[in-house]
């Protein structure tokens, strides 16, 4: 449960981090491109304890399987919240 948890946390932190910036057209490109790297570290810092600890748990494969079902509901979420 602690795998999914970090992964679903990790998925909100990656589609704000990917299309978040898509609503400050306005901001410079390189001022986009800092923060959703920033924003992507942070992503990367719940992904990768997720998949230790889910590894020992879980193949490979059913962990990349997790991490995009998790994807496809997190982003279907923000997308009907806009």
């Amino acid at each position: 449960m602690q795998t999914v948890a970090l992964l679903t946390i990790s998925n909100v932190f990656m589609t704000f981090a990917w299309y978040g910036h898509l609503k400050f057209k306005d901001s410079p490109l390189f001022t986009v491109i800092l923060v959703s790297w920033g924003i992507a570290f942070v992503e990367y810092c719940f992904q990768v304890p997720a998949n230790r600890i889910g590894h020992g748990q879980f193949t490979a494969a059913q962990l990349k399987t997790i991490q995009e079902v998790i994807t496809l509901v997190v982003f279907s979420i923000s997308r009907s919240s806009t």
